[in-house]
């Protein structure tokens, strides 16, 4: 990162805060843009001792680009000068970079003052872009900040980033990029942070401070600074990654889980949950939700025994991720619905696809991927080791044909966009293992002698194994069986029960 052209994103205070907001999420989201910009936030750094108007200089001057966004007010002054103005005049004096982006045509009302600093602006040679709204917004920085970075870097985005960043642009929800003082930066589950940092960073949990685990989660717009209140609080998108509870502010932030033990609902679910956790902890619950409401036969394969699942995980996390991450949000009286029936599991999500995107062009895999609430998605991506940029769907189709299942099917169902994978029905049989299942690899099986083996078939037979059965059907000593047994469990292919005479060999589950 200390190659990345610093961002100063500034505006009047109060005014465009979401703009800005949403410019942050941007540059940190964009898959280009976030591997040669960071973005600066005066709201979004650390206090210091300076005062407000000399701290936003202070910011300013470790910036290599000044990004400012105009609209209507010009902003309280301080000697003289509004801070955005005195912004201005510093990035001139330093000479860098400056973008200036303008809501609104040339006639829009505007303070008498606001209008006379963009006087300067264009008196100073510079040109500035107009915008109407938040997607014009967006793809005006974008245009900017990648012109830029390949005149300062001689770096150019792919035809498919572009392609992949134009549509995100345009499905982006405003939602995620709220700053609303709901939750506070004590009140978040800090565990579930340092796993996202970690994970994102690729280093130890441990060696994040709590400091680090701050600027972490300001750099990816999940926490935010009231300078007004003085403290520091979660965004939309940190609310429903990181609070304990994020369905107290928003209730719309929960997964319905209910199962049933026929093919249709019913007025009595054998299983029921609320799930209203951080938003990688939900979806585990509703994986365990899952699980303890299908069957899990068992299986020997060669010297394995193999717990298979009715429906692959994978393609479960896969679904619940995508509800998660490009959900609608903003209609606040629907929750993502995980139903468990006797011959499949459906994933509803509220909202259907955001254009361009439609459930034709999602069934027939010709697309790009966009996402309605990128910041979720991105994070999500790291807790779940899923890029999600790419297709999800795909994924969930190798998943579910390589165990043996059917392909998810998509649809809509009143509003909610909803995947249901289809069950083995009553041919468990169907159902395939997964090389990663196998304990007993060919590897493995190379270090094993003749006895052993035979040991391994019979425990996984039988249920168990004990040392009176190696002696009697092996022919040997007791110190050759209890060596031969020692082996099986160091290799963790065979757990030691019981005392005494009691002692016996089983297979792990």
């Amino acid at each position: 990162m200390n190659d990345h052209l610093r961002i100063f994103v500034s505006s009047v205070q109060k005014e465009l805060e979401d703009e800005r907001a949403m410019v942050q999420n941007l540059i940190t989201t964009d898959p280009f843009l976030s591997a040669h910009c960071t973005p600066v936030l005066y709201e979004c750094e650390p206090a210091s001792q300076h005062r407000p108007a000399e701290e936003c200089l202070v910011k300013l001057e470790g910036c290599q680009v000044y990004l400012l966004m105009v609209y209507q007010q010009y902003g309280s002054r301080v000697g003289g000068l509004s801070m955005t103005h005195a912004e201005y005049r510093r990035a001139r004096e330093m000479d860098i970079p400056t973008l200036v982006f303008v809501r609104g045509d040339r006639n829009h009302p505007r303070e008498d003052d606001t209008r006379r600093f963009l006087q300067e602006v264009e008196a100073d040679g510079r040109k500035y872009k107009r915008w109407t709204n938040v997607v014009d917004l967006q793809e005006e920085v974008r245009l900017a900040l990648v012109n830029l970075v390949a005149e300062l870097r001689g770096a150019t985005p792919t035809a498919e980033q572009d392609v992949v960043a134009a549509q995100t642009i345009r499905a982006t929800s405003p939602f995620e990029s709220q700053r609303p003082e709901l939750v506070d930066w004590d009140q978040l589950d800090h565990a579930v942070l340092r796993a996202l940092l970690a994970a994102g960073d690729e280093e130890s949990p441990g060696k994040l401070t709590g400091t680090r685990l701050l600027e972490g989660a300001i750099r990816r717009g999940l926490v935010w600074r009231s300078r007004l209140a003085g403290r520091r609080y979660a965004t939309a998108a940190g609310i429903i990654l990181l609070a304990r509870d994020p369905s107290a502010p928003y209730p719309q932030c929960r997964i319905l889980a209910d199962a049933y033990l026929s093919t249709q609902r019913d007025r009595d679910p054998s299983d029921q949950e609320d799930i209203r956790a951080p938003a990688p902890l939900a979806i585990n619950r509703a994986l365990a939700f899952v699980a303890r409401n299908t069957r899990h036969p068992m299986r020997v394969v060669g010297l394995n025994r193999v717990r298979l699942d009715e429906y692959p995980e994978a393609a479960l996390r896969e679904a619940l991720v995508n509800a998660v991450s490009h959900r609608d949000y903003e209609d606040a009286g629907r929750k993502i619905i995980l139903e468990v029936f006797a011959d499949h599991v459906s994933v509803l999500s509220p909202g259907l696809p955001p254009p361009p995107l439609t459930i034709a062009r999602l069934r027939s895999g010709r697309y790009r991927a966009c996402s309605r609430n990128p910041v979720v998605a991105h994070c999500l991506s790291y807790f779940h080791r899923i890029e999600e940029r790419g297709s999800g769907l795909r994924r969930m189709k190798d998943a579910t044909l390589d165990h043996g299942l059917d392909p998810p099917t998509l649809g809509e169902d009143t509003g909610y966009f909803e995947v249901r994978f289809s069950g083995p029905g009553d041919n468990v049989d169907r159902l395939r293992v997964p090389d990663s299942s196998l304990r007993v690899t060919p590897a493995v099986e190379a270090m094993l002698n003749e006895r052993q083996r035979r040991i391994l078939a019979y425990a996984l037979e039988a249920g168990r194994v004990n040392t009176g059965w190696c002696m009697n059907a092996l022919g040997v000593a007791r110190d050759t069986a209890h060596r031969d047994l020692t082996a099986l469990v160091n290799l963790g292919l065979l757990e030691r029960t019981g005392k005494g005479r009691t002692v016996a060999y089983i297979p792990p589950d």
